[in-house]
Protein backbone atom coordinates (compact mmCIF):
# COMPACT_ATOMS: atom_id res chain seq x y z
CA UNK A 1 0.00 0.00 0.00
CA UNK A 2 1.48 3.78 -0.92
CA UNK A 3 3.39 5.21 2.67
CA UNK A 4 5.09 8.04 3.35
CA UNK A 5 8.55 8.42 4.26
CA UNK A 6 9.64 10.40 7.42
CA UNK A 7 12.00 13.06 7.57
CA UNK A 8 14.34 10.96 9.62
CA UNK A 9 14.55 8.44 6.77
CA UNK A 10 14.76 10.92 4.01
CA UNK A 11 17.50 12.67 5.65
CA UNK A 12 19.21 8.95 5.63
CA UNK A 13 18.40 8.17 2.19
CA UNK A 14 20.12 11.86 1.19
CA UNK A 15 23.40 11.52 2.25
CA UNK A 16 25.54 14.15 1.87
CA UNK A 17 23.58 16.04 -0.76
CA UNK A 18 24.94 19.29 -0.37
CA UNK A 19 28.18 19.50 -2.05
CA UNK A 20 27.95 23.62 -2.94
CA UNK A 21 28.31 22.11 -6.34
CA UNK A 22 25.27 24.25 -7.54
CA UNK A 23 22.32 25.83 -5.32
CA UNK A 24 21.06 24.02 -2.59
CA UNK A 25 17.53 23.13 -3.56
CA UNK A 26 18.86 22.10 -7.41
CA UNK A 27 20.95 19.25 -5.92
CA UNK A 28 18.52 18.04 -3.29
CA UNK A 29 16.13 18.36 -5.85
CA UNK A 30 18.73 16.10 -7.95
CA UNK A 31 19.40 13.52 -5.35
CA UNK A 32 16.24 12.60 -4.40
CA UNK A 33 15.02 12.85 -8.79
CA UNK A 34 18.16 9.78 -8.45
CA UNK A 35 16.33 8.38 -5.74
CA UNK A 36 12.83 7.95 -7.21
CA UNK A 37 14.37 6.76 -10.15
CA UNK A 38 17.16 4.14 -8.47
CA UNK A 39 13.59 2.95 -6.63
CA UNK A 40 15.13 3.69 -3.36
CA UNK A 41 12.07 6.02 -2.72
CA UNK A 42 9.42 3.77 -3.95
CA UNK A 43 6.33 5.39 -6.31
CA UNK A 44 3.58 7.13 -4.85
CA UNK A 45 5.09 7.20 -1.58
CA UNK A 46 4.55 10.75 0.38
CA UNK A 47 7.21 13.00 1.18
CA UNK A 48 8.12 14.84 4.20
CA UNK A 49 5.87 18.14 4.08
CA UNK A 50 8.57 21.15 3.52
CA UNK A 51 8.72 22.39 7.11
CA UNK A 52 9.70 19.04 8.90
CA UNK A 53 12.05 17.93 6.35
CA UNK A 54 13.70 21.98 6.43
CA UNK A 55 13.83 21.51 10.22
CA UNK A 56 15.40 17.87 9.97
CA UNK A 57 17.84 18.65 7.16
CA UNK A 58 18.93 22.18 9.08
CA UNK A 59 17.88 24.37 5.88
CA UNK A 60 15.52 27.20 4.94
CA UNK A 61 12.16 25.91 4.27
CA UNK A 62 12.11 27.93 1.42
CA UNK A 63 15.01 25.50 -0.16
CA UNK A 64 13.15 23.18 0.52
CA UNK A 65 9.98 24.47 -1.30
CA UNK A 66 11.87 24.96 -4.24
CA UNK A 67 13.62 21.81 -4.43
CA UNK A 68 9.88 19.82 -4.55
CA UNK A 69 8.82 23.00 -6.74
CA UNK A 70 11.04 21.67 -9.10
CA UNK A 71 10.10 17.95 -8.57
CA UNK A 72 6.51 18.97 -9.40
CA UNK A 73 7.36 20.80 -12.71
CA UNK A 74 9.98 17.79 -13.71
CA UNK A 75 6.69 15.31 -12.73
CA UNK A 76 8.45 13.42 -10.11
CA UNK A 77 6.11 15.08 -7.61
CA UNK A 78 2.60 14.85 -7.86
CA UNK A 79 0.56 18.02 -5.19
CA UNK A 80 0.91 21.44 -5.10
CA UNK A 81 2.85 23.46 -2.52
CA UNK A 82 1.78 23.31 1.01
CA UNK A 83 0.93 19.72 0.43
CA UNK A 84 2.60 16.29 0.87
CA UNK A 85 3.28 15.75 -2.90
CA UNK A 86 3.65 11.97 -3.92
CA UNK A 87 6.70 10.55 -5.62
CA UNK A 88 5.98 9.73 -9.39
CA UNK A 89 7.43 9.02 -12.84
CA UNK A 90 7.30 12.09 -15.69
CA UNK A 91 6.22 10.75 -18.97
CA UNK A 92 9.17 11.69 -20.75
CA UNK A 93 11.23 9.60 -18.49
CA UNK A 94 9.60 6.58 -19.48
CA UNK A 95 10.05 3.43 -17.68
CA UNK A 96 12.33 0.65 -19.50
CA UNK A 97 9.17 -2.40 -18.32
CA UNK A 98 5.88 -0.93 -20.69
CA UNK A 99 5.82 -1.91 -23.99
CA UNK A 100 4.00 0.21 -25.54
CA UNK A 101 4.97 3.05 -24.45
CA UNK A 102 5.40 6.03 -26.63
CA UNK A 103 8.89 7.73 -26.92
CA UNK A 104 8.90 11.31 -27.01
CA UNK A 105 9.91 12.81 -30.43
CA UNK A 106 13.57 13.32 -30.77
CA UNK A 107 14.26 10.44 -28.17
CA UNK A 108 17.11 7.31 -29.54
CA UNK A 109 15.47 4.54 -27.52
CA UNK A 110 18.04 2.00 -26.61
CA UNK A 111 15.66 0.65 -23.57
CA UNK A 112 14.32 -2.18 -26.09
CA UNK A 113 16.21 -4.10 -28.10
CA UNK A 114 13.97 -4.52 -31.47
CA UNK A 115 14.41 -4.37 -34.59
CA UNK A 116 11.54 -3.19 -37.39
CA UNK A 117 9.84 -5.41 -39.41
CA UNK A 118 11.08 -7.20 -42.34
CA UNK A 119 8.58 -4.84 -44.39
CA UNK A 120 7.65 -5.93 -47.58
CA UNK A 121 7.96 -10.28 -46.30
CA UNK A 122 6.04 -9.30 -43.45
CA UNK A 123 3.29 -7.22 -45.31
CA UNK A 124 3.33 -9.88 -48.19
CA UNK A 125 2.73 -12.51 -45.53
CA UNK A 126 -0.49 -10.21 -44.29
CA UNK A 127 -2.22 -10.06 -47.31
CA UNK A 128 -1.98 -13.52 -48.42
CA UNK A 129 -3.58 -14.23 -45.16
CA UNK A 130 -6.66 -12.47 -45.76
CA UNK A 131 -6.53 -14.83 -48.98
CA UNK A 132 -6.53 -17.28 -46.63
CA UNK A 133 -9.06 -15.93 -43.88
CA UNK A 134 -12.25 -16.86 -45.63
CA UNK A 135 -12.03 -20.48 -45.25
CA UNK A 136 -12.32 -19.88 -41.35
CA UNK A 137 -14.66 -17.12 -41.40
CA UNK A 138 -17.37 -20.14 -40.72
CA UNK A 139 -15.95 -21.36 -37.61
CA UNK A 140 -16.25 -19.90 -33.89
CA UNK A 141 -12.85 -18.48 -34.00
CA UNK A 142 -11.52 -19.28 -30.82
CA UNK A 143 -8.31 -21.98 -31.02
CA UNK A 144 -6.82 -22.05 -27.51
CA UNK A 145 -4.12 -24.29 -28.75
CA UNK A 146 -3.23 -22.43 -32.74
CA UNK A 147 -4.71 -22.87 -36.14
CA UNK A 148 -3.39 -26.53 -37.36
CA UNK A 149 -1.67 -24.67 -40.28
CA UNK A 150 0.78 -22.68 -37.70
CA UNK A 151 1.73 -25.49 -35.89
CA UNK A 152 2.41 -27.57 -38.63
CA UNK A 153 4.99 -25.13 -39.90
CA UNK A 154 6.46 -24.40 -36.55
CA UNK A 155 6.88 -28.08 -36.10
CA UNK A 156 8.60 -28.89 -39.17
CA UNK A 157 11.21 -26.20 -38.51
CA UNK A 158 11.57 -28.27 -35.59
CA UNK A 159 11.67 -31.64 -37.23
CA UNK A 160 14.06 -29.79 -39.98
CA UNK A 161 16.65 -28.93 -36.89
CA UNK A 162 16.89 -31.97 -35.96
CA UNK A 163 14.20 -32.37 -33.30
CA UNK A 164 11.42 -35.00 -34.61
CA UNK A 165 8.27 -33.02 -33.77
CA UNK A 166 4.20 -33.01 -33.86
CA UNK A 167 1.55 -30.53 -34.07
CA UNK A 168 0.49 -32.02 -30.98
CA UNK A 169 3.65 -30.76 -29.13
CA UNK A 170 3.05 -26.99 -30.32
CA UNK A 171 1.16 -24.25 -28.30
CA UNK A 172 0.54 -21.41 -30.29
CA UNK A 173 1.01 -18.51 -27.89
CA UNK A 174 0.46 -14.13 -28.03
CA UNK A 175 4.10 -14.00 -27.82
CA UNK A 176 7.03 -15.41 -25.66
CA UNK A 177 6.33 -13.45 -22.71
CA UNK A 178 2.60 -15.13 -23.31
CA UNK A 179 4.59 -18.24 -23.29
CA UNK A 180 6.36 -17.63 -20.25
CA UNK A 181 3.69 -16.62 -17.95
CA UNK A 182 1.55 -19.65 -18.90
CA UNK A 183 4.53 -21.70 -18.44
CA UNK A 184 5.13 -20.20 -14.78
CA UNK A 185 1.51 -20.83 -14.03
CA UNK A 186 1.50 -24.20 -14.53
CA UNK A 187 5.09 -25.35 -13.22
CA UNK A 188 6.02 -23.26 -10.82
CA UNK A 189 3.50 -20.91 -8.78
CA UNK A 190 3.96 -19.49 -5.27
CA UNK A 191 6.94 -20.09 -3.47
CA UNK A 192 8.36 -22.40 -5.56
CA UNK A 193 11.95 -21.86 -7.17
CA UNK A 194 12.69 -20.87 -10.37
CA UNK A 195 16.52 -20.68 -11.21
CA UNK A 196 17.96 -18.56 -13.69
CA UNK A 197 20.58 -17.25 -15.26
CA UNK A 198 22.55 -13.70 -13.45
CA UNK A 199 21.91 -11.50 -15.55
CA UNK A 200 19.08 -12.18 -17.46
CA UNK A 201 15.84 -10.88 -19.55
CA UNK A 202 14.14 -8.37 -17.24
CA UNK A 203 10.57 -8.97 -18.82
CA UNK A 204 11.17 -12.20 -17.48
CA UNK A 205 12.22 -11.85 -14.04
CA UNK A 206 9.42 -9.59 -13.46
CA UNK A 207 7.09 -12.40 -14.99
CA UNK A 208 8.91 -14.86 -12.05
CA UNK A 209 8.21 -12.21 -9.61
CA UNK A 210 4.57 -11.50 -10.18
CA UNK A 211 3.77 -15.44 -10.24
CA UNK A 212 4.70 -15.43 -6.78
CA UNK A 213 7.86 -18.00 -7.67
CA UNK A 214 11.07 -17.05 -5.97
CA UNK A 215 14.30 -16.45 -7.99
CA UNK A 216 17.36 -18.23 -8.06
CA UNK A 217 20.00 -16.56 -9.99
CA UNK A 218 23.36 -17.97 -10.63
CA UNK A 219 25.89 -15.53 -11.76
CA UNK A 220 27.63 -15.84 -15.04
CA UNK A 221 31.44 -15.85 -15.26
CA UNK A 222 33.41 -12.96 -16.50
CA UNK A 223 33.41 -13.09 -20.52
CA UNK A 224 35.28 -15.57 -22.66
CA UNK A 225 37.42 -14.77 -25.60
CA UNK A 226 35.59 -14.89 -28.55
CA UNK A 227 36.15 -17.76 -31.02
CA UNK A 228 37.05 -16.44 -34.13
CA UNK A 229 38.01 -12.88 -35.55
CA UNK A 230 35.15 -10.72 -37.62
CA UNK A 231 36.13 -10.86 -40.98
CA UNK A 232 36.34 -7.57 -43.05
CA UNK A 233 32.82 -7.74 -44.18
CA UNK A 234 31.75 -8.10 -40.13
CA UNK A 235 31.02 -11.73 -39.85
CA UNK A 236 33.36 -14.34 -38.18
CA UNK A 237 34.43 -17.48 -39.73
CA UNK A 238 31.58 -20.06 -38.33
CA UNK A 239 33.10 -21.63 -35.23
CA UNK A 240 32.03 -25.53 -34.61
CA UNK A 241 31.60 -24.96 -30.75
CA UNK A 242 31.23 -21.84 -28.68
CA UNK A 243 34.46 -21.13 -26.44
CA UNK A 244 34.35 -22.61 -23.19
CA UNK A 245 33.32 -20.36 -20.25
CA UNK A 246 29.96 -18.35 -20.76
CA UNK A 247 27.97 -20.11 -18.08
CA UNK A 248 28.74 -21.63 -14.82
CA UNK A 249 27.29 -25.03 -15.19
CA UNK A 250 28.61 -25.80 -11.90
CA UNK A 251 27.02 -23.54 -10.10
CA UNK A 252 23.47 -24.21 -11.82
CA UNK A 253 24.24 -28.00 -10.87
CA UNK A 254 24.93 -27.08 -7.57
CA UNK A 255 21.80 -24.30 -6.89
CA UNK A 256 19.44 -27.47 -8.84
CA UNK A 257 20.84 -29.84 -6.11
CA UNK A 258 20.43 -27.91 -3.14
CA UNK A 259 17.54 -25.30 -3.85
CA UNK A 260 15.30 -28.11 -5.82
CA UNK A 261 13.88 -25.49 -7.91
CA UNK A 262 10.77 -26.27 -9.94
CA UNK A 263 12.23 -24.78 -13.15
CA UNK A 264 14.63 -23.10 -14.52
CA UNK A 265 14.64 -19.95 -17.23
CA UNK A 266 17.57 -19.93 -19.48
CA UNK A 267 18.52 -18.23 -22.30
CA UNK A 268 21.41 -20.30 -23.93
CA UNK A 269 21.49 -19.01 -27.52
CA UNK A 270 22.60 -15.42 -27.67
CA UNK A 271 21.62 -14.93 -24.56
CA UNK A 272 19.79 -11.24 -23.32
CA UNK A 273 21.77 -9.45 -22.15
CA UNK A 274 25.53 -10.46 -22.79
CA UNK A 275 24.83 -12.20 -26.43
CA UNK A 276 26.89 -15.43 -25.34
CA UNK A 277 26.04 -18.83 -26.24
CA UNK A 278 26.15 -21.78 -24.85
CA UNK A 279 28.09 -24.95 -26.09
CA UNK A 280 27.09 -27.99 -26.63
CA UNK A 281 28.84 -29.61 -23.63
CA UNK A 282 27.55 -27.24 -21.61
CA UNK A 283 23.93 -28.02 -22.67
CA UNK A 284 24.22 -32.13 -22.69
CA UNK A 285 25.68 -31.88 -18.68
CA UNK A 286 22.65 -29.47 -18.13
CA UNK A 287 20.05 -31.53 -19.81
CA UNK A 288 21.49 -34.58 -17.47
CA UNK A 289 21.79 -32.95 -13.95
CA UNK A 290 18.32 -31.13 -14.43
CA UNK A 291 16.66 -34.60 -14.97
CA UNK A 292 18.47 -35.99 -11.93
CA UNK A 293 16.90 -32.99 -9.60
CA UNK A 294 13.18 -32.80 -10.77
CA UNK A 295 14.26 -29.22 -12.36
CA UNK A 296 12.29 -28.60 -15.48
CA UNK A 297 14.60 -26.73 -18.26
CA UNK A 298 12.41 -23.79 -19.98
CA UNK A 299 15.06 -22.51 -22.60
CA UNK A 300 14.11 -19.01 -24.32
CA UNK A 301 15.04 -19.72 -27.95
CA UNK A 302 13.62 -16.33 -29.48
CA UNK A 303 17.37 -14.87 -30.26
CA UNK A 304 18.34 -18.12 -31.70
CA UNK A 305 18.18 -17.52 -35.74
CA UNK A 306 20.45 -14.21 -35.18
CA UNK A 307 23.55 -16.36 -35.02
CA UNK A 308 26.25 -13.43 -36.43
CA UNK A 309 29.08 -15.33 -35.78
CA UNK A 310 28.03 -18.78 -37.42
CA UNK A 311 28.20 -21.13 -34.00
CA UNK A 312 27.42 -24.21 -34.49
CA UNK A 313 25.28 -25.76 -31.67
CA UNK A 314 21.80 -27.93 -31.42
CA UNK A 315 18.98 -26.96 -29.63
CA UNK A 316 18.43 -27.96 -26.14
CA UNK A 317 15.54 -29.94 -26.95
CA UNK A 318 17.92 -32.13 -28.85
CA UNK A 319 19.38 -33.49 -25.59
CA UNK A 320 15.77 -34.46 -23.81
CA UNK A 321 12.21 -34.46 -24.81
CA UNK A 322 11.81 -32.90 -21.26
CA UNK A 323 13.16 -29.45 -22.29
CA UNK A 324 10.30 -26.89 -22.85
CA UNK A 325 10.70 -24.20 -25.54
CA UNK A 326 10.16 -21.24 -26.14
CA UNK A 327 9.58 -19.34 -29.82
CA UNK A 328 8.33 -16.61 -31.86
CA UNK A 329 8.92 -14.15 -34.52
CA UNK A 330 9.11 -11.05 -32.71
CA UNK A 331 13.13 -10.95 -33.02
CA UNK A 332 13.77 -12.28 -36.74
CA UNK A 333 10.70 -10.75 -37.96
CA UNK A 334 8.57 -8.22 -36.16
CA UNK A 335 7.79 -7.35 -32.66
CA UNK A 336 4.11 -6.33 -34.00
CA UNK A 337 3.30 -10.22 -35.01
CA UNK A 338 2.60 -11.34 -31.39
CA UNK A 339 2.82 -14.67 -32.16
CA UNK A 340 5.00 -17.28 -30.50
CA UNK A 341 4.89 -20.27 -29.05
CA UNK A 342 5.91 -23.09 -26.55
CA UNK A 343 7.13 -26.43 -27.40
CA UNK A 344 7.09 -29.81 -25.31
CA UNK A 345 6.27 -33.04 -25.00
CA UNK A 346 2.02 -33.65 -25.42
CA UNK A 347 1.22 -34.10 -22.06
CA UNK A 348 2.60 -31.14 -20.98
CA UNK A 349 1.27 -28.95 -23.67
CA UNK A 350 -2.34 -30.40 -22.52
CA UNK A 351 -1.48 -28.86 -18.95
CA UNK A 352 -0.29 -25.48 -20.33
CA UNK A 353 -3.70 -25.73 -22.38
CA UNK A 354 -5.52 -25.98 -19.42
CA UNK A 355 -3.77 -23.41 -18.21
CA UNK A 356 -3.91 -21.22 -21.14
CA UNK A 357 -8.07 -20.89 -21.22
CA UNK A 358 -7.85 -19.10 -17.25
CA UNK A 359 -5.70 -16.15 -19.23
CA UNK A 360 -7.24 -16.11 -22.93
CA UNK A 361 -9.11 -18.57 -25.57
CA UNK A 362 -7.28 -17.85 -28.49
CA UNK A 363 -4.82 -15.61 -30.01
CA UNK A 364 -5.83 -13.44 -33.40
CA UNK A 365 -6.63 -15.86 -36.38
CA UNK A 366 -5.23 -13.31 -39.35
CA UNK A 367 -1.95 -13.14 -37.39
CA UNK A 368 -1.68 -16.56 -36.94
CA UNK A 369 -2.46 -17.39 -40.49
CA UNK A 370 0.28 -14.71 -41.63
CA UNK A 371 3.00 -16.21 -39.32
CA UNK A 372 2.20 -19.50 -40.76
CA UNK A 373 3.73 -17.76 -44.44
CA UNK A 374 6.50 -16.47 -42.56
CA UNK A 375 7.47 -19.53 -41.20
CA UNK A 376 7.16 -21.53 -44.55
CA UNK A 377 9.36 -18.86 -45.99
CA UNK A 378 11.33 -18.09 -43.12
CA UNK A 379 14.93 -17.65 -44.32
CA UNK A 380 13.81 -15.46 -47.10
CA UNK A 381 14.46 -11.99 -45.16
CA UNK A 382 17.16 -13.13 -42.95
CA UNK A 383 20.11 -13.11 -44.81
CA UNK A 384 19.85 -9.24 -45.39
CA UNK A 385 18.75 -9.22 -41.40
CA UNK A 386 22.00 -10.66 -39.94
CA UNK A 387 24.09 -8.91 -42.66
CA UNK A 388 22.53 -5.20 -40.91
CA UNK A 389 23.02 -6.99 -37.50
CA UNK A 390 26.77 -7.34 -38.00
CA UNK A 391 27.31 -4.37 -39.74
CA UNK A 392 25.78 -2.51 -36.36
CA UNK A 393 27.73 -4.68 -34.40
CA UNK A 394 30.83 -3.66 -36.23
CA UNK A 395 29.88 -0.06 -36.01
CA UNK A 396 28.50 0.43 -31.98
CA UNK A 397 31.76 -1.61 -31.10
CA UNK A 398 34.10 0.53 -32.68
CA UNK A 399 32.03 3.93 -31.86
CA UNK A 400 32.61 2.63 -28.08
CA UNK A 401 35.76 1.81 -28.48
CA UNK A 402 36.59 5.29 -29.87
CA UNK A 403 34.67 7.51 -27.50
CA UNK A 404 34.42 5.62 -24.72
CA UNK A 405 37.43 3.77 -24.05
CA UNK A 406 37.03 3.00 -20.18
CA UNK A 407 34.40 1.00 -20.65
CA UNK A 408 34.76 -2.62 -20.85
CA UNK A 409 32.57 -4.53 -24.27
CA UNK A 410 31.39 -8.08 -24.22
CA UNK A 411 31.72 -8.65 -27.83
CA UNK A 412 28.11 -10.68 -28.25
CA UNK A 413 28.16 -13.72 -30.84
CA UNK A 414 24.55 -13.21 -31.85
CA UNK A 415 21.31 -11.56 -30.71
CA UNK A 416 21.04 -7.70 -30.52
CA UNK A 417 22.72 -6.17 -27.52
CA UNK A 418 26.23 -5.86 -26.70
CA UNK A 419 26.65 -5.67 -22.35
CA UNK A 420 29.26 -2.89 -21.44
CA UNK A 421 30.98 -2.65 -18.10
CA UNK A 422 31.03 0.76 -16.63
CA UNK A 423 34.63 2.27 -14.78
CA UNK A 424 31.95 3.20 -11.96
CA UNK A 425 28.68 2.33 -10.60
CA UNK A 426 26.58 4.44 -12.45
CA UNK A 427 24.06 2.92 -15.19
CA UNK A 428 21.02 4.35 -12.76
CA UNK A 429 22.02 7.48 -13.09
CA UNK A 430 23.22 7.15 -16.50
CA UNK A 431 19.83 6.28 -16.95
CA UNK A 432 18.07 9.52 -15.14
CA UNK A 433 20.22 11.86 -17.39
CA UNK A 434 19.71 10.37 -20.60
CA UNK A 435 16.95 11.69 -21.76
CA UNK A 436 19.01 15.13 -21.31
CA UNK A 437 20.91 14.00 -23.97
CA UNK A 438 17.99 12.62 -26.17
CA UNK A 439 18.51 8.57 -24.96
CA UNK A 440 16.15 6.48 -23.29
CA UNK A 441 18.06 3.60 -21.59
CA UNK A 442 17.57 0.48 -19.89
CA UNK A 443 19.65 0.62 -16.29
CA UNK A 444 22.24 -2.73 -15.72
CA UNK A 445 19.76 -3.39 -12.24
CA UNK A 446 16.57 -4.13 -14.49
CA UNK A 447 18.47 -7.66 -15.33
CA UNK A 448 19.41 -8.96 -12.32
CA UNK A 449 17.92 -9.04 -8.35
CA UNK A 450 18.88 -7.45 -5.45
CA UNK A 451 20.08 -4.27 -7.15
CA UNK A 452 22.98 -6.17 -8.75
CA UNK A 453 24.60 -4.62 -12.22
CA UNK A 454 24.49 -0.81 -11.32
CA UNK A 455 28.29 -1.04 -12.68
CA UNK A 456 26.55 -2.41 -16.78
CA UNK A 457 24.70 -1.18 -19.14
CA UNK A 458 22.92 -2.80 -22.49
CA UNK A 459 23.35 -0.75 -25.52
CA UNK A 460 21.53 -2.77 -28.09
CA UNK A 461 22.88 -2.39 -32.25
CA UNK A 462 19.76 -2.39 -33.49
CA UNK A 463 19.71 1.28 -35.19
CA UNK A 464 21.58 1.96 -38.63
CA UNK A 465 25.33 3.03 -37.93
CA UNK A 466 24.36 6.87 -38.28
CA UNK A 467 22.22 7.07 -35.49
CA UNK A 468 24.17 4.74 -33.42
CA UNK A 469 27.06 7.26 -33.60
CA UNK A 470 24.42 9.70 -32.30
CA UNK A 471 23.92 7.50 -29.59
CA UNK A 472 27.15 6.89 -28.45
CA UNK A 473 28.26 10.46 -28.30
CA UNK A 474 25.20 11.40 -26.48
CA UNK A 475 26.63 8.73 -24.02
CA UNK A 476 29.89 9.87 -23.63
CA UNK A 477 28.31 13.19 -22.79
CA UNK A 478 26.01 11.74 -20.06
CA UNK A 479 29.08 10.09 -19.24
CA UNK A 480 31.00 12.98 -18.77
CA UNK A 481 28.12 14.87 -16.77
CA UNK A 482 28.02 11.86 -14.65
CA UNK A 483 31.84 11.93 -13.97
CA UNK A 484 31.55 15.51 -12.98
CA UNK A 485 28.93 14.93 -10.03
CA UNK A 486 30.28 13.00 -7.56
CA UNK A 487 26.81 13.31 -5.52
CA UNK A 488 25.36 11.16 -7.98
CA UNK A 489 27.84 8.65 -7.76
CA UNK A 490 27.54 8.39 -3.95
CA UNK A 491 23.95 8.66 -3.79
CA UNK A 492 23.98 5.34 -5.57
CA UNK A 493 26.12 3.49 -3.03
CA UNK A 494 23.59 4.64 -0.73
CA UNK A 495 22.45 1.66 1.84
CA UNK A 496 19.60 -0.25 0.37
CA UNK A 497 18.02 -0.77 3.80
CA UNK A 498 17.79 3.25 3.84
CA UNK A 499 14.57 2.98 2.10
CA UNK A 500 12.22 2.25 4.54
CA UNK A 501 9.22 3.85 4.57
CA UNK A 502 6.73 4.32 7.43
Amino acid sequence: MPGSLNPTAMVRLLGAWNTGAAPAYRELADVVRLLVMDGRIPLDVALPSERALAVTLGVSRTTVTAAYASLREQGFLSGGQGSRGRTGIPHRTLPVSGPGLAVPEGILDLAYASLPATGEVVHRAFADALIDLPALLPGFGYDAVGLPSLREAIADRYTAAGIPTTAAQILVTSGAQHALNIILRTLAGRQQKVLVEHPSYPNALDAIRASGSRTVPVPMPPAAEPAAEPTAGGAAEPAAEPTAGGWDIDGMVAAMRHQRPAMAYLVPDFHNPTGRIMSNLQRRRLVREAAGTGTVLVVDETLRELNLDGVSTSPLAAFSPAVVTIGSLSKSHWAGLRTGWIRAEEDLISRFVQTRTTMDLGGPVVEQLAAARLLRAFGEPLDERLAKLRRNREALLGLLAEHLPDWHVERPRGGLTAWCRLPTPSSTALTVVAPDFGLRLAAGPRFGVGGAFEQFLRVPYTLAPARLETAVLALRDAQAKIDASPQLRKTLKAPKEAAAVA
